[in-house]
């Protein structure tokens, strides 16, 4: 049995099960700040603390969703271990995306993961389809819940 292989079947086990849960990042305004600087966004609403405390319905800045949703990285490296023979993983994109509840300034995120699907595209790929959904800490309502797709590549 090849490492795509071995990869495939223990993984299909685990379909439709929590797979992994991260540690918690705080989205502060420096962060924010910096992803408005890197994106050319600089809405008040997430760079202008004192008129989103006098006028927006949040009373604070929020993140961007892109932000949010951008940590996804991180918390995948934070749940998914490289697997026996694979050489890389690449984002492979979205099915579906929902931003739900904003993030304000100062909160903590975390992604937790549930295994969907995952295929053998080839002899050399995986492809995994996790739902994604981004917490935020003391709040019922989710950041965002996302269907992410991801390719595992393995050596020849």
């Amino acid at each position: 049995m090849t490492a795509l292989q071995n990869a495939l079947a223990n993984a299909e086990a685990q379909i439709g099960r929590e797979v992994g849960v991260s540690n918690w990042i705080t989205v502060d305004q420096a962060m924010i700040d910096s992803f408005a600087d890197a994106t050319h966004d600089q809405q008040w609403i997430h760079t202008d603390p004192e008129r989103a405390a006098a006028e927006s319905p949040f009373g604070t800045t929020i993140a961007h969703g892109f932000l949010t949703l951008s940590l996804a990285s991180r918390f995948a490296y934070d749940c998914f271990e490289t697997l026996e023979g694979q050489v890389m993983s690449v984002n492979y994109g979205l099915n579906k995306l929902r931003f739900l509840n904003p993030v304000k300034a100062g909160s903590r995120v975390r992604g937790r993961f549930v295994l969907k699907e995952i295929k053998a595209r080839n002899e050399r790929e995986l492809l995994r389809t996790n739902i994604l959904t981004i917490e935020i800490e003391g709040e019922e309502t989710p950041a965002l819940v996302a269907e992410w797709l991801g390719l595992a590549v393995f050596q020849d």
